[in-house]
């Protein structure tokens, strides 16, 4: 039996009737900051951005899937108001921020990938730092009922779960692609990301229904 929180978000999930206007600026917002990169050529931001993106997509998969084998609810929910919910855990608003936040985050980066910070890697530094800070921000989210949890191991009381998993992956790979030396491996790197996140709609949501 699915949970309250659960059924909130299948009830506008898709829903075409939900749709509002900012929707339109906020996407212009996305297209102009990747534009802005890649005017400047700074390729390195434009796939660390796209790579992030596709880690996001590839969870909020996964976590549409554990929702639908247990029927009782995902892992996090989205059930709060929305100009389109794309996903049971993923609207529109979250995507969007999601598809800049990998520009923004490696924009911190140091230039020297090997200094150390406290006698940690910076690369590592920053990934765990803002990976804490994002939980942050959920929790915060979480406690105005805009983001849900249901399980015992994935709420605000274990945090440990939502900052590796729902996080650290994020940053590990968009950062791996940041420091790759080769345009063409960040490419295929981001390609294979895409790919894999295409091939599970593709099954997953179009062909049997799951998502």
């Amino acid at each position: 039996m699915p949970t309250q929180s659960a059924l909130a978000a299948l009830q506008h999930l898709r829903d075409g009737g939900t749709f509002q206007w900012y929707v339109i600026p906020l996407f212009a917002f996305v297209v102009y900051v990747y534009a802005v990169e890649i005017e400047r050529k700074n390729w390195s931001l434009v796939f660390a951005g796209l790579a992030f993106w596709g880690m996001d997509w590839f969870n909020e998969i996964w976590n549409s899937l554990v929702f639908h084998f247990t029927n009782y609810a995902p892992v996090w929910g989205a059930p709060g108001k929305s100009a389109f919910e794309i996903l049971i855990g993923l609207n529109i608003e979250i995507s969007f921020m999601f598809a800049i936040a990998g520009i923004a985050f490696a924009k911190m980066l140091p230039a020297d990938k090997k200094m150390k910070i406290l006698g940690i890697p910076n690369r590592w530094f920053f990934a765990f730092v803002n990976s804490v800070f994002c939980v942050i921000v959920e929790v915060l989210l979480n406690a105005v009922g805009a983001l849900t949890w249901d399980y015992s191991w994935w709420n605000v009381s274990a945090p440990f779960l939502i900052v590796i998993f729902g996080y650290l992956t994020f940053f590990v790979v968009s950062y791996w692609v940041f420091d790759m030396e080769k345009v063409w491996s960040k490419i295929k790197t981001t390609g294979v990301i895409y790919a894999v996140d295409l091939v599970a709609i593709l099954i997953f949501g179009v062909i049997l229904g799951w998502l």
